[in-house]
This record gives structure tokens, sequence and C-alpha cells, in this order.
């Protein structure tokens, strides 16, 4: 396990369910303990948006560290597909940021100023949604690097093309 958890490409595939399961699942969270205006589990589903979306830091960093090995493995098409995985993640990434910094906001502005609470919420909530979308498109392109059975044709022309440029 120690030599797997050496390898920046395997430790970026362990974290990505981080951002596509965990970080969708807090956000439905949040939206239950909005629901049953329960601040206590409001404060711990914004807390389980800030961590899951802050994922993004490590899966973004080990991405780049893999990035070259897993590139030695792929076939071109899984190449081509690796290039705009890269590509969205660095173009997107923005987005986690910003639902790490709402939940933040949403659990520590109401200390201060207790009738943002719900606004700043649903502030975190909607961007926790967003990057849980992101999330999916993002790692849809990341599944097709290696996995043949999943590819249903080539890569978008027009997004190859730019993540291409931008890799060089």
């Amino acid at each position: 396990m120690n030599e797997l958890l050496q390898q920046p490409e395997y430790v970026h595939v362990l974290l990505v369910p981080v951002l596509t399961h965990a970080l969708p699942f807090a956000a439905l969270g949040l939206l239950a303990a909005l629901i049953a205006r329960r601040r206590a589990a409001a404060v711990l589903a914004l807390a389980l948006v800030f961590a899951s979306a802050a994922a993004v830091w490590p899966a973004v960093h080990y991405g780049h560290l893999g990035y070259d090995r897993v590139e030695e493995m792929a076939d071109q098409n899984g190449d081509d597909w690796l290039a705009i995985h890269r590509h969205r993640a660095e173009e997107n990434q923005w987005i986690f940021y910003a639902a790490a910094l709402a939940a933040l906001a949403a659990i520590f502005l109401p200390l201060k100023w207790p009738g943002s609470t719900l606004p700043l919420a649903l502030l975190a909530l909607a961007v926790a949604l967003g990057a849980s979308a992101m999330a999916s498109y993002i790692a849809y392109a990341g599944g097709k690097v290696r996995h043949r059975e999943f590819r249903t044709g080539p890569p978008p022309a027009a997004e190859l093309k730019q993540a291409q440029a931008d890799k060089d």
C-alpha cells in the first residue's frame, strides 16, 4: 500500500471520488439541513462541502505529478482524452475553490451577522452543486483515458485543439 501511495497518479485516482461523490452528497446533506431548518446539521454539511471541495487542490496537484506517467501508458485516443481531462481541470478548478470559500463564509459570517445564514447557505449550496456537476464533467474525460470501453467516440475536436494548445 505504501508503494501505491507514492505514485501520484494513484493518489489522484483516490482523491477523485471525494470530488465526484462526497461533494454532491455533502450538498444534499446541506439541502436536507436547510429544509429541516437545523443550524447544527447545516454547519456539519457546510464543513463537509468545504473539505470535499478543497480536495481539488491535492487532486490537481497529484494529477500534474502523474500526468507524464499516465500519458506514457495511454494509447493515442487515451492521450487525447488525458489532454482534455487536464484542460477541463485546470480551467474549472476555480468553482471548487468558490464552493469551499462559500461554505466557510456560510459557517462563520452568520456568527457576526445572523441574518446572513440562509442566503449564504443557499449560495454555498448552489456553488457546491455547480462544482459537483463540474466534477462529473472533468471526470467524464478522465475515465476515458485508460478505459476504452467507456469511449463512445473520439474526443471533441475543438476542445482537444484548445487542450493541446494549452499544454504547449
